[in-house]
């Protein structure tokens, strides 16, 4: 049998403010919006709650969210997998050590909105896991991802080999492996706001992959460095495994895949 394993699921949203995409589709929290007919924390809850490795989940949501997730939760639990809710922080980072406080390691961590998710994704991250890594991230490249749709991810991770998106989809084996949800610490959003990837990875290691002098597993090896542990990617073929609903072009994206259409779609 593969390695059982805790899955955190992140579904809350930042304190007082109301998603734009929430607010467009009349719910209150971006989780419940409904995506081809089924909410997207239905759709993810589905695909990782189904994973014969999957041990528990543990929700991390605020206390307001918890009450109109709760039942569309827990409509997925069974007795040997139960779905736990955990009171999420306002900062990413310690709202995983929280749920990793609540639970087993190891852990595989992904978000609400992850709608895409598949089972050979977390298999080819458990992979990593059991081959030794610390914590791992699971990424796509740009190529793989626009034979998609073109306008499936707008910015990547350039290095020297390609250009990468990550998949909302990390692994982490033990407690002691935890430095790595540093990355986490501020919200990610890295292409967005740049202070919060020097902070977490180091300004001489961010010249290296701005100016492309650096591949992405050696990117990854000096991340190892810094954090003391072994850090490794996950690389995914499937492009559609890095395009999440994060905005109205993504969900307009996501619809048309489960839908099958995707390539009518113009945007």
């Amino acid at each position: 049998m593969s390695t059982r394993f805790d899955v955190i699921l992140l579904a809350a949203q930042r304190a007082g403010v109301t998603n734009p995409l929430a607010e467009a589709h009349g719910v209150s929290h971006k989780c419940l919006i409904p995506v081809a007919d089924q909410m997207l924390i239905a759709r993810t809850l589905a695909s990782v709650s189904s994973h014969p490795g999957c041990r528990a989940i543990y929700v991390l949501i605020e206390p307001d969210g918890e009450r109109a997730v709760r039942p569309v939760a827990e409509a997925f639990a069974r007795s040997d997998m139960p779905i736990h809710f955990v009171a999420s922080d306002s900062n990413i980072a310690a709202s995983v050590l929280l749920g990793c406080e609540k639970g087993n390691a190891p852990f595989v961590i992904t978000t609400a909105d992850n709608v895409l998710i598949k089972h050979d994704s977390i298999d080819r991250v458990m992979a990593a896991i059991d081959a030794g890594a610390d914590a791992v991230a699971a990424l796509a490249n740009k190529h793989d991802i626009r034979s998609v749709h073109p306008a499936a991810q707008r910015f990547f991770y350039e290095f020297r080999d390609n250009g990468y998106a990550n998949c909302n989809l990390y692994g982490v084996a033990d407690k002691q492996a935890l430095s790595a949800v540093e990355i986490f610490r501020e919200g990610g959003q890295f292409m967005k706001h740049p202070r919060r990837l020097v902070n977490a990875f180091g300004l001489f290691n961010i010249l290296l992959m701005r100016f492309g002098w650096v591949t992405i597993d050696n990117a990854f090896e000096r991340m190892s460095k810094r954090f003391g542990i072994k850090i490794r990617r996950v690389p995914l073929t499937d492009g559609t495994q890095a395009i999440d609903v994060d905005n109205e072009r993504t969900y307009r994206i996501v619809e048309a895949i489960l839908e099958n259409r995707v390539h009518d779609l113009e945007i």
